[in-house]
């Protein structure tokens, strides 16, 4: 009996763990770029009290044995990078990737970091960065003086500037891909860093090799589906109470047999 009790410990802890993943999906349906988070379960180790296929006798076979588990795990959490719905802005330096990739920011300790996220502006300096004042890269620095920016869906990008007929160029912007993204590791503030499950970034033009095109004027919202959320955190409710009921009718059976024995 105290091991149904130890069971649906488990399955009250994995719940939490599901309901507190929902939690923060739920909390950033509205976060630009922001992808859902979605809990993986296993199966915790099995006591084998008979060994399927073991000999009955000395011509039949157990054709299933005794195993009895010993209750779920939380073994991860999968990031889901499907593409999120597009945002019109009409911005000049909002930016939305259209398919795989992402941008690549400078952090302060000289490493990159990735993000989904294009609300990009601009600094004291003329670069582009992003909302904390990290730099986009490569870099791109705008001039004072121009008055409209252009970013090609292929990533050119060029400024008019006053008393000039033609556009000057002030850069290309380039889309860095993995071969697992779930692997990369979340740092918050919309960003990733690689990891040895991620691979390698692999960095090209946008559009090009598979990667995504860049939309100017626009950003992908969160792909969080706040109906889809909503189920699920119904499921977990009714999971969690159901492995409360194991603990409590556990509880009144030990109970009965220390009050009649």
């Amino acid at each position: 009996m105290n091991q149904s009790l130890w069971i649906s410990k488990t399955g009250l802890s994995a719940q939490d763990t599901r309901l507190a993943t929902i939690s923060n999906n739920l909390a950033n349906a509205a976060t630009v770029g922001f992808k859902r988070d979605d809990v993986v379960f296993e199966d915790l180790l099995y006591q084998i009290r008979r060994q399927p296929g073991a000999q009955s006798s000395q011509n039949t076979q157990l054709p299933s044995g005794l195993q009895v588990g010993t209750g779920v795990r939380v073994i991860g959490t999968q990031k889901e990078f499907s593409p999120g719905s597009m945002q019109i802005t009409d911005k000049p330096l909002d930016m939305a990737i259209v398919g795989r990739g992402f941008f690549e920011i400078l952090l302060p300790d000289g490493s990159a970091a990735y993000t989904r996220n294009g609300q990009f502006q601009i600094n004291a300096d003329g670069a582009i960065v992003t909302a904390r004042g990290l730099e986009l890269q490569p870099s791109i620095t705008v001039p004072e003086d121009a008055q409209t920016i252009s970013i090609s869906s292929d990533g050119i990008v060029e400024a008019t500037i006053a008393g000039q007929p033609a556009a000057q160029n002030l850069g290309t912007l380039t889309i860095t891909n993995f071969v697992n993204p779930t692997g990369l590791q979340a740092i918050g503030s919309n960003m990733y860093t690689e990891t040895a499950a991620s691979g390698s970034p692999s960095t090209g033009t946008p559009g090009n090799q598979g990667l995504g095109s860049i939309e100017q004027g626009s950003l992908e919202n969160s792909n969080v589906d706040v109906v889809e959320e909503l189920v699920s955190m119904i499921t977990t409710q009714r999971t969690y109470e159901m492995n409360s009921k194991v603990i409590s009718t556990a509880d009144q059976m030990l109970q009965y047999i220390s009050q009649n024995l």
